[in-house]
């Protein structure tokens, strides 16, 4: 598999920092409405994402545990594949509007410091205790969010989050992105040089 770019490399196009690949807003709409000579339950069952048929992806963001293990954690995705680089999940709901995933962050871990240019992100603790660290233009904001605990991180600001907690903490993770852009790290990351494997298509369960 051909290496991208390095992991820090943003991406511009002829829209700015709008991902090209996403369809136009009456695309989506289409996309959404109900195909011809599919039954209502076809079409609602085909909108369910099931627990039972999930799994943790500790492969998703597995380039960042393989430099360091305090960055190892996973994806598992609902709705869409979130902004972890992974290109397509054909066991998940079709993305329109945002996606939704959840994370496990082991004890003692984290998620790196990281920014995206083009969507929110929101962050619910469901189980543990996070700290979470924001930063914009050299002024830095944190707070510590506990149990149903929220946040929306605006585009361009860096985020991390670690897990200060002695058990596995899990978060729901939405961006407000069918096919967000992959986020890039600060310029000073160890992780901002790490060249990441193209994006893939996620395996599915049957």
């Amino acid at each position: 598999m051909n290496a991208s770019p390095a992991a820090n490399q943003p991406i511009f196009n002829e829209r700015g920092l709008l991902n090209a690949n996403i369809p136009l807003e009456a695309d989506i709409q289409r996309a959404m409405l109900r195909a011809p000579g599919q039954s209502f339950a076809q079409w609602m069952e085909g909108r369910v994402a099931r627990y039972a048929t999930r799994r943790y992806d500790w492969d998703a963001l597995k380039f960042q545990a393989d430099y360091d293990p305090k960055y190892r954690r996973a994806q598992m995705r609902y709705m869409g594949t979130g902004g972890t680089g992974i290109a397509a999940d054909s066991n998940t709901v079709p993305a329109s509007h945002f996606t939704f995933s959840t994370m496990v962050i082991p004890a003692g871990h984290e998620g790196p410091s990281h920014i995206h240019y083009d969507v929110e992100e929101v962050f619910f603790v469901m189980r543990g205790m996070m700290k979470v660290i924001c930063v914009k233009d050299g002024e830095r904001w944190e707070s510590v969010l506990k149990e149903r605990d929220f946040i929306s991180v605006p585009p361009g600001v860096y985020r991390e989050e670690i897990n200060l907690g002695d058990e596995d903490a899990l978060m729901c993770v939405m961006l407000g992105s069918p096919q967000p852009i992959t986020p890039v790290y600060p310029p000073d990351s160890p992780l901002a040089k790490i060249k990441r494997n193209a994006a893939v298509t996620a395996n599915t369960i049957k």
